[in-house]
């Protein structure tokens, strides 16, 4: 167990960064195979930043999703409950449990939630509570608040929700918790691909040993490293950067190839989550700008005709009907986009130019370009 005493003075608490982040790295590519050298990095710097807790003002969530069972999320949440302070466990659980928990006195647990499509997915049912706490407790100082029935009385409570999550479930997440996550895509180990078989009774002991080198080091040498805004890559922006900064201030805490390694990672992860399948709304707006080409007007008759004839795209088959031009007016008015009068052929009809649609493009779409990054183009320090 992790000694509180004050006055404890740890002989790991010297243990450089960069030998224990090694250590940490090695002991999870032993029991899990990992999409990708990337989801491997993330997932070591999210267990470190989660020592530190008190040092930051967001945190990121990591999620272990995939399409199928049998790809190694629960694995992932199994070898981190070794490495995590104060681990809970939680699935299937209720939420006064959680809330308990999350609020303990003795300091703030790592939630490690298995199954969380049961409370995200299709199957999910009364989940408000927990679903409210996830969405909040990215943020230092988040409460979740609740209404509490004592005797007659309904009195309101505010709770703490502040504290590291990692999910691990199939299919998706809503784009309120995607957007606050480190999101590992796992998939199933081709013949080719072995790790070795994880039995806590035998592995424990050394991912105990591990986190508690792991905590002395975060509690002596991680607090320097974020009196400094770390460096952020250019392509990372937003929320994203909000994401990455407390992995990015551990890598650089720690020293040795880390920052560089924590920066090629989150590159290629940030970028990959920009890959995937968009709302409907998006990609009708990249459809439109295909099938506007070089044209500066289009009648909606057009328009429809060419979007039903994508076929990649949904367009000719929304629910058993194709869009029609009441449908396409509908998915574009969010967007401030409002059909106008043209003149097509000596006559004036109903269509959208592209005056009206490049504002939307810019936003939603990005300009044009490549925003990966190469190692040439990261940069570790400012100085």
């Amino acid at each position: 167990m992790l000694n509180d005493d004050p006055d404890f003075t740890d002989p790991w608490a010297v243990t450089a960064g960069a030998e224990l982040l090694n250590d940490i790295f090695k002991y999870l590519g032993r029991f899990i195979s990992y999409p990708s050298e990337a989801a491997h990095v993330a997932h070591m710097l999210w267990i470190a930043h989660a020592h530190s807790m008190e040092r930051w003002d967001s945190t990121p969530r990591i999620a272990f999703l995939s399409p199928e069972p049998g790809s190694g999320k629960s694995r992932c949440l199994e070898v981190s409950e070794l490495l995590v302070p104060r681990p809970v466990e939680a699935v299937n659980v209720t939420p006064a449990y959680l809330f308990r928990k999350v609020a303990d006195n003795a300091g703030r647990p790592t939630i490690l939630f298995d199954e969380v499509d049961t409370v995200f997915g299709p199957k999910a049912k009364d989940n408000e509570e927990i679903r409210g706490l996830l969405n909040a407790g990215h943020r230092r100082g988040a409460v979740a608040g609740r209404c509490v029935v004592r005797g007659k009385l309904v009195e309101t409570e505010e709770i703490p929700a502040f504290c590291a999550v990692a999910l691990a479930g199939l299919g998706g997440l809503p784009d309120t918790i995607l957007s606050r996550c480190v999101v590992v895509r796992m998939r199933r180990r081709a013949p080719g691909e072995r790790v070795e078989p994880f039995r806590r009774r035998i592995d424990g002991p050394e991912g105990f040993a591990l986190r508690e080198r792991l905590a002395a080091w975060a509690a002596h040498s991680v607090t320097p490293a974020i009196d400094c805004y770390p460096v952020i890559p250019p392509s990372i922006n937003d929320r994203d950067a909000d994401v990455w900064e407390p992995l990015l201030a551990v890598a650089d805490a720690a020293g040795g190839d880390w920052p560089y390694r924590a920066r090629i990672a989150a590159v290629a992860l940030v970028a990959d989550s920009k890959r995937e399948t968009p709302s409907l709304g998006v990609k009708l707006l990249a459809d439109l700008k295909e099938v506007f080409g070089d044209a500066d007007h289009m009648g909606t008759e057009a328009l429809l005709s060419n979007l039903h004839k994508l076929d990649e795209s949904p367009w000719g088959d929304l629910k058993g009907k194709p869009l029609d031009a009441r449908g396409l007016a509908q998915r574009l008015s969010p967007y401030d986009i409002k059909p106008t009068n043209i003149r097509h052929l000596g006559d004036v009809v109903k269509g959208y130019r592209r005056e009206d649609l490049y504002d939307a493009w810019q936003r939603y779409l990005g300009p044009p370009g490549n925003s990966s990054a190469t190692p040439a183009t990261i940069r570790v320090s400012s100085a």
